[in-house]
């Protein structure tokens, strides 16, 4: 009888989760790889609102075919100040003529999309952090074997989601 109740807990009989050490490492390796893709998208979300980098039109003057759907983009950089025109890198989901509000960055070897669109997907890879982290509660509330697991889950069930969507949206934009 108690085999029966094991499995209706989420119980394997005859098989061990990990201990608390195992425990502790996937726990900082969820963290790290969610935190990690939030971090990743800040210099993107910093050029594409303005807090770095020049303003300006880009227009993608050549897109050249790498193979597996890889494109390698170029083109000129014309910064809002009226400063002379810059060969640049574009994004490799631009189209050959494309004319878009860009921003340079720092550097001053790419462009990338500024406002909505910019803002967009640079969201989506922070979109995919944050959809990744949202079951992080759940997990620690069931191995601490703690009540309010229904409630962690939902809640889970709902920050993945937004993640998700947010990460959707976020290439939609820089594909359009």
């Amino acid at each position: 009888m108690s085999e029966i109740a094991d499995v209706l807990n989420g119980v394997t009989p005859g098989r061990r989760g990990p201990g608390p050490i195992g425990k502790f490492i996937l726990i900082l390796c969820w963290l790290a790889v969610c935190g990690l893709s939030i971090y990743g998208s800040v210099p993107s979300l910093l050029l594409a609102t303005g807090q770095v980098g020049t303003p300006g039109t880009l227009t993608v003057t050549s897109c050249v075919t790498l193979g597996q759907g890889r494109y390698d983009c170029d083109g000129t950089f014309v910064p809002a100040s009226g400063g002379p025109p810059v060969a640049v890198d574009a994004s490799p989901d631009s189209e050959a003529g494309e004319v878009t509000p860009a921003q340079l960055t720092p550097e001053g070897d790419r462009a990338v999309p500024s406002g909505t669109k910019g803002v967009l997907a640079a969201l989506s890879l922070a979109g995919v952090g944050i959809g990744g982290l949202g079951y992080l509660p759940y997990v620690l509330v069931y191995w601490a074997r703690l009540p309010g697991r229904r409630v962690a889950a939902v809640a889970g069930a709902v920050i993945s989601v937004a993640g998700l969507l947010l990460a959707i949206a976020g290439v939609t934009a820089s594909v359009l």
